[in-house]
């Protein structure tokens, strides 16, 4: 993970422990080429400070600076993924109707299944009040997209014919369906995808972008983080 071979990489992730910044980490582990890592705390707000909001005007993680192209930064996880798969010619299709397949598969990632999981999150996880219509609502349109996925993945082992930034997108979405508290069982065709790529190697590297915290860590991170998300 993270191979710094120089003191200035080519490539430096801005990132923290999350699924939108999982995708990138996954994606650059995949590649095999030399990046750096420069953990981003988000109970800290570093992600709103001055100097990130310049490479990243939003204010959230994760962004990539490529250091070999003029420093030309990229914001919105989904943009660095195409970003990647474009910039080295991998995990993309060269057909022109299947790389619109992938980018539609990104697309929706995006639009539905990441803002669906995290909303299901924050009511489930971070929320004082408990509102049962609320969650409700986030995990009954989680578990119908898990129902897209899975229609989809009755008929390939991919998204999108071979393994794509379309897999990418989402599985680290996925993967935190017991944290949003999203039942995945009934989606067999989805287990079988999930437990295909849950076992590559690069997949498992990426997971460790960031550094994980230890479990003392991660209560008090929980604790500060869901403040900071309400507030």
């Amino acid at each position: 993970m993270g191979k710094e071979k120089s003191e200035r990489m080519m490539l430096e992730l801005l990132t923290s422990e999350t699924p939108n910044g999982w995708k990138v980490s996954i994606l650059l582990e995949e590649l095999g080429v030399p990046y750096k890592v420069t953990p981003i705390s988000l109970t800290d707000r570093v992600q709103k400070q001055d100097w990130y909001v310049a490479l990243n005007p939003n204010g959230r993680i994760p962004t990539l600076v490529d250091h070999d192209a003029g420093d030309f930064a990229i914001f919105e996880s989904g943009a660095i993924l195409l970003y990647l798969a474009e910039k080295f010619g991998r995990f993309i299709p060269s057909d022109t109707q299947d790389r619109s397949r992938v980018i539609q598969w990104v697309m929706w990632q995006m639009s539905g299944l990441g803002p669906m999981m995290g909303q299901a999150t924050v009511f489930n996880r971070y929320f004082d009040e408990k509102l049962p219509s609320v969650i409700d609502r986030y995990v009954r349109e989680s578990q119908r997209l898990f129902g897209v996925m899975d229609a989809r993945l009755a008929e390939a082992d991919y998204l999108v014919g071979d393994y794509s930034i379309a897999d990418i997108a989402c599985f680290p979405w996925v993967r935190g369906h017991d944290w949003a508290g999203v039942d995945m069982s009934g989606f067999p065709n989805l287990q079988r995808w999930f437990d295909r790529i849950s076992a590559r190697p690069a997949v498992q590297r990426g997971l460790l972008v960031p550094t994980p915290p230890t479990p003392e860590e991660m209560a008090e991170k929980t604790t500060r983080q869901g403040k900071t998300i309400l507030a």
